[in-house]
């Protein structure tokens, strides 16, 4: 049904049906498809179950509000859930981190949360220059998509595109960072540079990892010149990667984060959230029309469920226990990169907390697309859902829900190296 009735452009669909399975229901670490097979979630699709899929106090949150107000309208008479979640975000956020208030704007996806960030520094700054990165993802909305790297998502689009966004290798090393700086300078002296937008760990790049004096650097940057620094923490936030976001593994305090994905557990809704003074002077109080925003901004059953997940990723400790976890998985993925010789692909292993992604090459060097993609596949008819990233497919990557135990990662960690030392892998 799908293959005729949906654009074509959407979902891959393998012409002998082994990919896509279909979705019928998800519990915690597990998913069933249609036909009753029970698999091991290695994304929690896409890094959103972060406390794992229908946790029960979401769900119930959820319905809850559902029963009582599905819908209010996006900006004149507000509903209360709204406000307290955007108290929460402040809390968590800034008020943990400076002591000082922080104040949001909602969206529906991602990549809305990164243009309100976009029109803020703008606003803030009055400069309309941003610098961003080499492999990075920010989504493909048109202003999003000017700061997503990838030429793949951006090249059909390019005539209706603004270049606003000037882009700077991401550094895979502390090495790489004098040359970064000399770059970000530069744009500094040449452009109307207003912003530095950057994810602390880029995800759908390929589970990039930059060293730790990276974001210190940007925040530095930004400081001397007057420039905003915005966090897209949309994947990395909410105890993905050890810390409850990504920023304090370094001590980095941005002017706007950007947040979605894990905010729910599971329905549409993203922030960006912003220090009050510079929210403040970037945006005027309404006089009745809104500058920015859409009906379903900050939908009543999207804020009660964020405000269930947010306290459920407190009560159940998650950041902590994917810290714990996250060293656990990366020592297991690392022994499989000791064990290059019995595997068909060479490869490399980096991530942080439960975060993580296996990096395919062939022995030539050159990105092993077709191994990575058959292996994900071969994984799916074993029971185990994982994904391949980067900008040539070749990187599989691992975001399950913060939920998963010891011995599910060891299983599924097995899984993969038993799929790599086959020789079909084509």
């Amino acid at each position: 049904m799908l293959r005729a009735y949906e654009s074509r452009q959407v979902t891959f669909l393998a012409a002998d049906d082994s990919w896509p399975i279909v979705w019928e229901r998800a519990k915690d670490v597990f998913v069933w498809d249609a036909d009753g097979k029970k698999y091991l979630d290695l994304t929690a699709a896409f890094g959103v179950a972060a406390a794992g899929h229908a946790n029960p106090s979401v769900v119930k949150a959820g319905q809850a509000q559902l029963a009582r107000l599905p819908h209010a309208p996006g900006d004149f008479h507000p509903h209360a859930r709204k406000a307290e979640l955007a108290r929460e975000l402040s809390r968590v956020t800034f008020e943990q981190w400076s002591q000082k208030s922080g104040r949001t704007i909602f969206g529906n996806s991602g990549f809305e949360a990164v243009e309100a960030a976009l029109k803020t520094a703008i606003l803030a700054t009055g400069k309309h220059g941003v610098v961003v990165f080499t492999g990075a993802y920010h989504g493909l909305g048109y202003g999003a998509l000017v700061t997503t790297h990838r030429d793949f998502f951006r090249k059909p689009f390019l005539p209706q595109l603004r270049e606003f966004g000037h882009f700077v290798p991401f550094p895979a090393r502390s090495s790489d960072l004098p040359a970064v700086d000399w770059m970000v300078r530069r744009l500094f002296r040449r452009e109307w540079i207003g912003a530095v937008l950057v994810e602390p760990i880029q995800a759908r790049g390929g589970i990039n990892v930059p060293p730790p004096e990276f974001l210190p650097l940007l925040r530095k940057l930004c400081d001397e010149h007057g420039a905003l620094l915005i966090l897209d923490e949309i994947y990395t936030g909410f105890g993905r990667t050890g810390k409850m976001f990504a920023c304090e593994h370094p001590g980095v305090t941005p002017d706007l984060i950007c947040l979605g994905k894990a905010l729910t557990g599971g329905f549409p809704l993203s922030a960006c959230v912003g220090r009050a003074d510079i929210m403040d002077a970037a945006w005027a109080p309404s006089k009745g029309e809104a500058l920015h925003t859409s009906t379903f901004l900050g939908n009543p059953v999207g804020c009660a469920m964020a405000l269930a997940q947010i306290a459920e990723i407190e009560k159940l400790k998650l950041p902590a226990r994917a810290a714990e976890l996250g060293k656990f998985l990366l020592q297991e993925l690392q022994s499989l990169q000791a064990e290059n010789s019995h595997l068909k692909c060479e490869v490399q292993a980096r991530g942080l907390g439960l975060m993580a992604g296996v990096e395919l090459r062939r022995t030539d060097g050159t990105p092993a697309t077709a191994e990575a993609f058959a292996a994900v596949r071969k994984l799916l008819q074993r029971g185990f859902i994982f994904l391949p990233e980067g900008e040539f497919g070749n990187v599989i990557s691992l975001t399950p829900p913060l939920t998963i135990t010891r011995p599910q990662l060891a299983k599924a960690v097995a899984a993969l190296k038993e799929t790599l030392m086959t020789d079909d892998l084509q």
